[in-house]
């Protein structure tokens, strides 16, 4: 049977039985809202016992029924009838009542769509008895029922005009905290985790009081509900080793949901104690930087790939490195921090962080983006474009400046780091050459002159030909003597 049958045209001859301008029946729908009534109404138990077999399975015709109206439920006409008929008091009492957990799925589904229209949302999301129901079940253990929550909770959160209910709502319930990370750090389902991750991306771009909240939290043993409503002591959380679980989960399977997760991250560097949640991890974030380091330097921009790629990866890369960059820096600071106290010199504790394949992999981002930058150039140049065309080049060329700026930070303060060693590694693995210290020079010159100075004089050491070569092309980078 489909997920979502094609719903019944109304079949009934009177006149106003059609819901809105539909070919729905109204009777039909309010018959469904009935019997759905009697599904969960403490007459229908009896005392053969089958009670229990009732609940926790649904009924084939009621299920076909039930989720014709799911389907319906996409139209605006029907569900502000439904809304009219106090549906979502008919599923609150189903959450409270049913043990099935197809139907609730399907009644969450329901309020999901009903959700979809303004009007709806700002009633939903001002019930604050619904609201709290719809929060517990995110505890659910059933995955479909936590599909369709967290879409729903997405849905509101996208709404501006309710947003902030809900993110108040859920800052003062922490087990919805517990709930989430549960489901990162647990979860095999891609399109859970998925839904999850953007759930817990427009939380913490909405609101920074509930990130940092989050980022706080798990320091102490945490309660939640079960799914049999009894307490059930919940593992100590904390949210980066929950959000790198999930991305390693859907990195494979769902481009899209990396990177949402590798945004997620992004976000939690935007304040100190992100950072800190990091870097500071048992394993010094040495697990993050090894995740995204893989990903930069072994799935994402590869030299197999056309230079193209650099735009439809350009949203995640922009994370990745991001973080990347604040990891490197809050690092360096620290051993710098060290250095002053111990009266010793520099050396990066993290002696990973200076690996010489991330470095070829930053430049060689940068020359697909000026392969990219040359290609629009020549386009524009062939045809015309619509205004509209020039606001999406427009859009594509700004997302890749920021992509352009993260990379060069990154790879402006790496140089600054390099010793000989280091360089001489670079060299003779074939990721630093002329062709590539140009593309390098060529992108951080004149903002990072002191970083491409430093690493020069590095250089000099290293390869003094390769170093006479780049003065040439860079004529402000010559020694004055």
């Amino acid at each position: 049977m489909d997920r979502n049958p094609s719903p019944p045209s109304s079949e009934a001859e009177e006149e106003g039985d059609a819901v809105g301008s539909t070919v729905y029946s109204k009777h039909w729908l309010f018959s469904i809202l009935t019997r759905l009534i009697e599904v969960i109404s403490p007459e229908k138990t009896e005392p053969s016992g089958n009670s229990e077999e009732i609940q926790t399975e649904l009924d084939e015709e009621m299920e076909n029924d039930i989720c014709k109206v799911w389907d319906m439920s996409m139209d605006e006409d029907v569900a502000l009838f439904l809304q009219e008929f106090n549906a979502p008091d008919i599923f609150m009492g189903v959450f409270a009542k049913s043990k099935c957990p197809r139907l609730t799925e399907i009644c969450v589904g329901i309020l999901g769509n009903m959700a979809c229209f303004q009007d709806i949302c700002m009633s939903i999301s001002k019930d604050e008895n619904l609201g709290q129901v719809l929060l517990q079940r995110l505890c659910d253990s059933d995955s479909p029922t936590l599909l369709e929550t967290s879409r729903l909770l997405l849905t509101c959160l996208s709404q501006p005009e309710v947003a902030n209910v809900w993110v108040e709502r859920i800052r003062d319930s922490p087990s919805v905290y517990d709930c989430v990370c549960f489901i990162m750090s647990s979860s095999t389902n891609v399109e859970l985790l998925v839904k999850v991750g953007e759930v817990v991306d427009k939380l913490f771009d909405l609101d920074e009081e509930l990130m940092l909240n989050w980022i706080k939290s798990g320091t102490c043993q945490s309660v939640g509900p079960s799914i049999d409503d009894s307490p059930e002591e919940l593992p100590d959380f904390k949210i980066v080793p929950c959000i790198l679980e999930a991305a390693k989960q859907v990195r494979s399977d769902n481009p899209e949901g990396l990177d949402v997760y590798m945004h997620i991250l992004q976000l939690l560097t935007t304040v100190d104690e992100g950072i800190q949640a990091i870097v500071q991890a048992p394993d010094g974030g040495k697990e993050t930087w090894s995740l995204l380091y893989d990903l930069v330097c072994h799935e994402l921009c590869q030299p197999d790939d056309p230079p193209i790629i650099v735009q439809e990866q350009k949203t995640v890369l922009a994370s990745i490195l991001s973080v990347l960059s604040a990891m490197f820096a809050s690092q360096t600071e620290q051993e710098y921090i060290k250095m002053r106290k111990s009266n010793v010199k520099l050396s990066l504790s993290c002696c990973f962080i200076l690996d010489m394949p991330l470095i070829g992999s930053l430049i060689r981002i940068l020359q697909y983006m000026e392969g990219c930058g040359k290609r629009s150039v020549d386009n524009s140049k062939e045809s015309e474009q619509e205004e509209t065309g020039k606001a999406d080049l427009n859009e594509e060329d700004f997302h890749l400046k920021i992509l352009k700026d993260i990379c060069c930070e990154l790879l402006s303060n790496m140089f600054q780091e390099l010793t000989k060693e280091n360089t001489l590694e670079g060299l003779n693995q074939g990721h630093l050459n002329e062709q590539t210290c140009s593309c390098a020079f060529q992108n951080l010159l004149p903002l990072y002159f002191a970083s491409v100075e430093s690493f020069l004089e590095v250089l000099r050491e290293a390869d003094q030909t390769l170093a006479e070569n780049l003065e040439k092309r860079f004529p402000s980078l010559k020694v004055h003597t």
